[in-house]
């Protein structure tokens, strides 16, 4: 059923993408997540604008179906192991946390971030003791000791406050996707058949935890052979079943001189290339927009940040969980439940949202690089995506009760086999006649391919 509110937000995204008249798709079902804001429908338009985009590219004229209850679950999780227990997804001393002011949130669940939190708390055997340690600091001045330190953490501002900060008011003037032409190349060879219309398209996946991931996934689900590459040590052991599907995965040091030789060939075979590093973090490596498109004449840039690309916190640290923090989802949350605490949204909705968002853009770059002769880049925040939220909270008599949670017997799931055991992985929520979401390939350990593409 589509609902003014669906609408809206469907056509909200295809403008950002085109800046047209959104085509006709039919949305399914009544089932919200409960939230104060739109997150059912956030879920349902921005996977929906992913397949919509592969349509383009094809000219499929099909009619697209999105089931919307689907969507919210693909926001949750898509697999579900069934021979043993799933991770879990936050380290022990991960989450809220009282400051004498107000409310913080730590993210520790990198070990590199969790040492710069406790450089500046201490280490502490437990929450409780950290908790205490909190306690006595102001929220403001804890924030940016952790961040001075190198780690990540975010206070609980409301929305107002949030849109009155330097860094609110700066990504609030930025498009939801910021797409720009890059120079002139020969024509691409891809051949994009319905069935797969990715076949033969390259894919380097430069992106880590949820969003980035998110888009190489489903584009691996058109067939693309997308390579991802992490550096030597990283580990992802709460994600990797999840966002690891259809990929092959390598590791590669891009401060060496072996990996940046490899590097820049893999770039120069590329044709898309999706990136989660910090604004400016591919530059100091030497690969900014210019040489990028240099190494592959022609390339499809996306790019993701946590805080914009703009403002004073464009080169700062960010997960969703701290977005939804500082930009007042979490505050607006509590108010909603009559809580003391912080009340995130039920999903981690910017990095699934926006990782659907990367993917479309991806998809149209493709079109006008075949259009116009010509590369193109995008990109696009978390906290951008976050407005869309803030900007439009449900109305007080809509506000959803609650999803029923997956079931093992449910109809909706395959069995998967992967390197790590048996599991279930949920169907595709959007359906495209004539053009499948197919993953050739199951979830794959990190490291576990060679730096190299398929011949």
């Amino acid at each position: 059923m589509t609902t003014r509110l669906t609408a809206q937000c469907w056509q909200q995204l295809w403008q950002a993408l085109r800046n047209d008249d959104a085509p006709d798709v039919h949305f399914i079902g009544e089932q919200r997540l409960p939230s104060a804001f739109p997150v059912t429908e956030l879920a349902a338009t921005s996977m929906a604008l992913a397949m919509q985009a592969a349509a383009a590219l094809t000219g499929n004229p099909a009619r697209q179906r999105v089931d919307m209850r689907l969507a919210s679950r693909w926001f949750q999780h898509s697999f579900q192991p069934v021979n043993r227990s799933a991770p879990s997804l936050w380290d022990a001393f991960a989450g809220d946390y009282a400051a004498a002011n107000g409310w913080i949130r730590l993210h520790t669940n990198a070990p590199h971030h969790r040492a710069a939190m406790e450089n500046v708390l201490g280490t502490h055997a437990s929450r409780a003791d950290l908790a205490q340690a909190v306690s006595r600091w102001d929220k403001t001045a804890l924030e940016q000791a952790v961040i001075d330190a190198g780690g990540c953490a975010a206070e609980m501002r409301s929305v107002e406050a949030w849109r009155q900060h330097s860094q609110g008011q700066s990504v609030r003037h930025e498009p939801l996707i910021v797409q720009s032409v890059q120079p002139q190349a020969a024509a691409p060879g891809w051949a994009l058949p319905g069935l797969r219309p990715l076949q033969g398209v390259r894919v380097l996946d430069l992106t880590r935890i949820i969003a980035g991931p998110v888009a190489t996934r489903f584009l691996a689900g058109l067939g693309a052979d997308v390579l991802r590459l992490d550096p030597p040590g990283w580990q992802e052991p709460t994600l990797e079943e999840e966002v690891t599907l259809g990929k092959r995965c390598a590791r590669l040091d891009l401060k060496s001189a072996a990996g940046r030789q490899i590097f820049a060939q893999l770039l120069g075979q590329a044709d898309i290339l999706i990136h989660g590093y910090r604004a400016d973090a591919l530059s100091a490596l030497g690969y900014d927009t210019e040489a990028r498109q240099k190494l592959s004449p022609g390339l499809i840039d996306v790019s993701l940040n946590a805080w914009g690309w703009t403002g004073p916190w464009r080169n700062r640290r960010g997960f969703d969980s701290l977005v939804q923090m500082g930009c007042g989802i979490a505050e607006t949350g509590s108010q909603w439940q009559h809580s003391e605490k912080p009340v995130p949204l039920p999903v981690q909705a910017l990095d699934h949202a926006t990782g659907y968002l990367m993917a479309a853009a991806a998809l149209e770059g493709m079109r006008l690089r075949l259009q116009n002769g010509t590369g193109f880049s995008a990109r696009l925040s978390l906290a951008r995506t976050a407005c869309l939220l803030t900007d439009n909270p449900y109305p007080e008599a809509m506000r959803p009760k609650g999803l029923v949670s997956a079931q093992p017997h449910d109809n909706n799931v395959e069995t998967e086999i992967n390197a790590w055991g048996i599991g279930l992985r949920l169907k595709p929520p959007v359906e495209l006649p004539g053009t499948p979401l197919v993953w050739s390939a199951s979830a794959s350990p990190l490291g576990s391919a060679r730096a190299a593409w398929r011949d």
